[in-house]
């Protein structure tokens, strides 16, 4: 037993002495490699330690810059198509004023309400049928305009022997219609594409101070043509004069300083057809005109219209009565406008029937 034991343990010294010999070797091997790979090593640390060169830097700098920026517009599309896909569905949601853009910031009293930019004319027109600031006065000129198409084109298709001049008539109480046909269409697609974008707002904020100049216009040829039947020549001066007031308020409505809150008791003032600048048939003849009570109440609609559009430069924000997003001034502002073109196409028809039944005579204008 003692023998094996001897002969076991003299074989184990014998492998590991074998063993470390082949380390030894091994080590011999690698010896040149791994002082390479240290020197290199060293080599890398120290240049580490040494700061880029400043060029070096912003040349790095600028590369990642480059890399950047398409990655940030490719970021900013997906938003803006992920934003359009939303408002294409209808699924936008109305927001408060603060977060407007400034483009879409006209009434600093309606605090919230308002629609999204929403760069689509297909989500603008299908947003009439949502609740917000422009719902009330969408519908309400939207709905005039049905009413003075059909009332131009009844009157259009009126059998002449109810004119003393048909073509002549027709062409006055044309001129009429299309100036209010104008205002209101122009009107109920500025509120309605309002949003769409700042080019699309100025474009129709400007139509739709022009169509106000065009009612206005519209409005007097009538009222002259029958008020001054039977004296030319100052029918002619007063239509010229309101002609040449008219185009300056169009020429002045392409300003686009004009369209600003600045101004927005400028473009209260000039809407009324009984404004200060307006020269007054009925006063200046003495007499056919100025008797009629119609015009004035047209005219006392006019300066109703008038006030309530400045009542919210006097109010508080959100206190005044006028200022809730679906009860606000310049809704009831658009329905006076719409009562008071009726009004005055009243008072206009019955200045035809008390021609036609004079038979187109001048004798009896004192009846007026």
């Amino acid at each position: 037993m003692a023998s094996r034991k001897a002969s076991a343990a003299g074989q184990g010294n014998g492998l590991a002495a074998a063993g470390r010999e082949r380390a030894h070797l091994e080590l011999a091997e690698l010896g040149p490699l791994l002082e390479e790979k240290g020197d290199q090593g060293a080599t890398g640390s120290a240049s580490a330690e040494d700061p880029p060169c400043p060029a070096a830097r912003e040349e790095e700098e600028e590369v990642v810059r480059v890399l950047t920026l398409p990655l940030q517009a490719h970021h900013a599309m997906e938003k803006m198509e992920e934003f359009v896909y939303k408002v294409w569905e209808g699924r936008w949601r109305v927001i408060p004023y603060d977060v407007l853009p400034d483009w879409l910031k006209d009434n600093d009293y309606l605090l919230h309400g308002h629609r999204p930019p929403m760069p689509s004319f297909r989500a603008c027109f299908k947003s009439i049928f949502r609740i917000h600031t422009e719902t009330g006065n969408i519908w309400t000129h939207l709905l005039g305009f049905v009413l003075f198409l059909c009332l131009g084109i009844l009157t259009m298709l009126r059998p002449n022997m109810y004119f003393m001049a048909p073509l002549q008539e027709k062409v006055v109480f044309g001129m009429f219609f299309l100036g209010a046909v104008l205002c209101l269409s122009f009107s109920w697609l500025f509120h309605t594409v309002y949003c769409h974008s700042e080019k699309v707002s100025r474009t129709f904020s400007k139509l739709d101070y022009s169509g106000i100049a065009l009612l206005i216009m519209g409005s007097f040829v009538p009222w002259l043509y029958y008020s001054f039947y039977c004296s030319p020549q100052p029918r002619l001066i007063y239509l010229s004069i309101v002609c040449v007031l008219g185009i300056s308020a169009i020429i002045v409505a392409q300003w686009d300083r004009f369209a600003t809150p600045k101004h927005r008791q400028t473009r209260a003032g000039r809407r009324s057809p009984s404004s200060p600048q307006v020269p007054s048939p009925g006063r200046a003849s003495g007499g056919p005109f100025g008797k009629i009570p119609l015009w004035g109440g047209s005219s006392h609609l006019g300066k109703l219209s008038i006030l309530v559009a400045g009542q919210p430069g006097a109010a508080q924000p959100e206190t005044g009565f006028f200022t809730s997003p679906q009860f606000q001034s310049h809704q009831i502002f658009h329905v006076l406008v719409v009562a008071a073109a009726f009004v005055h196409f009243y008072g206009v028809s019955n200045l035809q029937e008390f021609r036609y039944g004079l038979e187109g005579g001048c004798t009896d204008d004192s009846l007026l």
